[in-house]
């Protein structure tokens, strides 16, 4: 038993040797065909070059461009270069190229901190941008001078122009008045700080026109409440309006939209409430008669009064 076995144990070796010798020339073969395949590297580079290309006699490659770093280099903004972008600033703004002028003044700005040019250079960038309609980025960068250059030359005028571009940013009347309040805001501080100002009556005007804005919005409002009979919201909102803007050129006209509710809410009241609604009618009507006798209104409103007055007449008969 122990001899058939070793027998079968030296047929396996054998048969592990020859399939070992087998493979080894099968893995030669495959090597050297795809040694046999591989291109000449001087193939390979004579292959990549374009063929329509013609290739330079005594050189073997193209040439290359010649690099134009040393112009770039000289518009480049630096320390070494500050005089001479200052000038080409400069020359965009008196040119009127103003966002040409913004962009140097831009990078200018930076390296000429500490030096007597600074508050002109931050003034000039704030103008291109207003020059060029950007009042939003001019309003920001003149009230950063203001902040920054205090005891300036150019400090009023900075101030005066910052209003200027925050006044040009007020929108409609119908849309959002926030913009409009902060302008306000701002020309009454100036003024505040500047009360001899040449522009005082400049600022004087810009604030008449926003209060304006503001109280044609509200009588917008007044008149939506007196369309969709909401008589008494009205009523509170005319109440408001007269407080807010009693030397507003709207007033007669707000007024007029009063005496319009109280007749409508008077004719529309229960008997109970009719009498005390139509004196309300009366009165509004007589504050028109007081204040705007020669308001285009005018005619309306005697008409109304003298109809609220014979309903007021015929129902204290009736009572």
């Amino acid at each position: 038993m122990r001899d058939f076995y070793n027998m079968v144990k030296k047929t396996c070796n054998i048969l592990i040797v020859i399939l070992l010798a087998f493979a080894v020339d099968v893995c030669a073969a495959e090597f050297r065909c795809c040694v046999d395949t591989i291109v000449p590297e001087t193939q390979v580079k004579q292959d990549t070059i374009d063929p329509e290309i013609p290739v330079p006699k005594g050189k073997d490659k193209p040439s290359k461009k010649k690099k134009t770093t040393t112009r770039l280099a000289n518009k480049r903004v630096t320390f070494e270069t500050f005089d001479q972008n200052y000038q080409r600033a400069l020359k965009f703004y008196n040119n009127r190229q103003w966002l040409s002028a913004a962009g140097l003044f831009e990078e200018l700005y930076p390296l000429s901190l500490g030096t007597p040019q600074a508050d002109t250079i931050l003034y000039l960038f704030a103008d291109s941008y207003f020059q060029n309609g950007d009042y939003n980025m001019a309003a920001f960068h003149f009230k950063d001078f203001v902040r920054r250059y205090p005891n300036s030359d150019r400090t009023e005028d900075a101030f005066f122009r910052c209003i200027q571009a925050v006044y040009k940013t007020c929108p409609e009347y119908y849309l959002d008045q926030s913009n409009t309040l902060f302008a306000i805001e701002q020309i009454n501080t100036y003024i505040q700080a500047y009360p001899e100002s040449k522009h005082i009556q400049e600022c004087n005007e810009m604030l008449d026109d926003l209060h304006l804005k503001l109280a044609r919005k509200d009588l917008e409002i007044l008149k939506l409440y007196y369309n969709t009979d909401q008589y008494e919201a009205c009523q509170i909102m005319a109440k408001n309006f007269f407080n807010k803007y009693s030397y507003s050129p709207l007033m007669p006209e707000a007024v007029y939209y009063l005496v319009l509710n109280n007749y409508e809410y008077a004719k529309r009241s229960t008997e109970r409430k009719k009498a005390e609604r139509l004196k309300t009618c009366l009165e509004s009507c007589e504050k028109m008669k007081i204040h705007y006798p020669d308001s285009k209104y005018m005619k309306e409103v005697e008409k109304i009064a003298q109809d609220a007055a014979k309903q007021l007449l015929k129902y204290k008969t009736n009572q």
